[in-house]
């Protein structure tokens, strides 16, 4: 029998930078688990989050492969790699890690491989070719894994739509540090002093890399519908690529009623500090998402939110905010307005609302508890049960 104290997974990523993905992945290696341990292969180099992997004691490995289809030294690399690390379980993440992985993994004689789908539909007119022909390989070749693990009940919907039939799907929401999001009473005020704002100015953020998935224009559009409406209304956009100079930004922060109302941020590490200084948080995205990590960051910061049905965020956000169709911003400017027209009682209670949701759903802890409980039912499997097994 081997000891309950020395399962070793290992996580094979496309990149560690800036996503949902990479940051999920960031909570649950340095959140730790008894009888675990991780190591992490980034495809690409090390990222915005290698480093925080690093300091924390996480073993990460970089192959540095450029972007594309993969490419047989990669392979090869990685095939050593695996060899010399030796793991129980090889967890994939992303769409390239899922090929290069099952084809390493299973060359090696991994025992345990394990997908990871992090989003529902995707628009690929918008990405690379060699990002949809991977899909489609994906698709063929998804009855080899042991199991395929979603972070969203409409990743697998969508996958089963393209042709995914693995021999087991899984779901494991992502989950929060509900010490490093939280309220901060004195954050409105802060941030309102760092934009300039008034005080008893009501704040909206959207916070989103720049990206054809996020719908940067459907925001300002319904921005623009309620500045018509709230004078005292302004608007924060935070996000890797997000500048006041290109559009849909530049056209709308000289005119009127966005003239002025209208604030930037590129990509931040302060972000846990500004989110509790928001009134509202808009998620305005067309396609793509899974679980967007930044719901569940505004709601457990008690910041009510206003998302799109896109992947579950209906769903995630339940009776604490409101949501519209994907594209509607119209739609999306009356919620905005309904949760705004609350009283500041009003909206501190619904934003309670939403922290008790995220602690008793969606809890880091929560979370790494269930993967603890699927690792190490994975080694010991004998039955074909899987306890996350949708």
């Amino acid at each position: 029998m081997r000891a309950e104290a020395d399962i070793h997974v290992v996580h094979l990523i496309t990149g560690l930078g800036g996503g949902g993905a990479e940051r999920m992945l960031l909570r649950l290696v340095n959140q730790g688990a008894d009888g675990i341990r991780h190591t992490v292969i980034s495809l690409q180099d090390e990222g915005a989050y290698g480093a925080a992997m690093k300091a924390a004691g996480i073993t990460v490995h970089c192959l540095r492969m450029r972007r594309g289809l993969p490419l047989p030294p990669a392979l090869w690399r990685l095939v050593a790699l695996l060899r010399r690390e030796h793991p129980d379980i090889l967890q994939t993440w992303l769409y390239h890690a899922d090929l290069m992985g099952l084809i390493a993994g299973r060359l090696v004689g991994v025992p345990r491989i394990i997908w990871s789908i992090r989003c529902s539909s995707m628009e690929m007119a918008s990405y690379r070719r060699s990002s949809g022909l991977v899909r489609w390989v994906l698709a063929k070749l998804s009855p080899f894994p042991d199991l395929v693990l979603a972070n969203s009940h409409a990743g697998i919907a969508d996958h089963r739509t393209l042709g995914y039939r693995p021999r087991a799907w899984g779901y494991i929401p992502n989950g929060f540090d509900l010490k490093e999001w939280r309220p901060d009473p004195a954050a409105k005020e802060r941030l309102r002093a760092r934009l300039g704002l008034p005080s008893d100015h009501l704040l909206v953020g959207l916070v989103a890399r720049f990206d054809p998935q996020k719908d940067h224009q459907t925001f300002m559009t319904a921005a623009a519908e309620v500045a018509e409406e709230r004078p005292d209304v302004a608007f924060l956009l935070v996000g890797r690529g997000v500048e006041p100079g290109r559009p849909p930004f530049s056209l709308a922060r000289g005119k009127a009623p966005l003239a002025g109302r209208l604030h930037f941020m590129e990509e931040s590490k302060d972000v846990p500090q500004l989110m509790p200084g928001l009134d509202l948080l808009a998620l305005s995205s067309a396609w793509g998402e899974g679980f967007p990590n930044v719901i569940g960051e505004a709601m457990a910061c008690a910041v009510p939110c206003v998302v799109t049905n896109v992947g579950d965020a209906a769903a995630i956000v339940g009776d604490t905010g409101l949501s519209v169709p994907v594209g509607d911003a119209s739609g999306l400017a009356r919620a905005m307005l309904n949760l705004l027209s609350l009283d500041e009682g009003a909206r501190s209670r619904l934003g309670e609302t939403a922290r008790d949701r995220v602690s008793h759903h969606y809890s880091i802890q929560h979370v790494v508890d269930e993967y603890s409980r699927l690792y190490h039912h994975m080694i010991h499997l004998t039955d074909g049960k899987i306890p996350c097994a949708v």
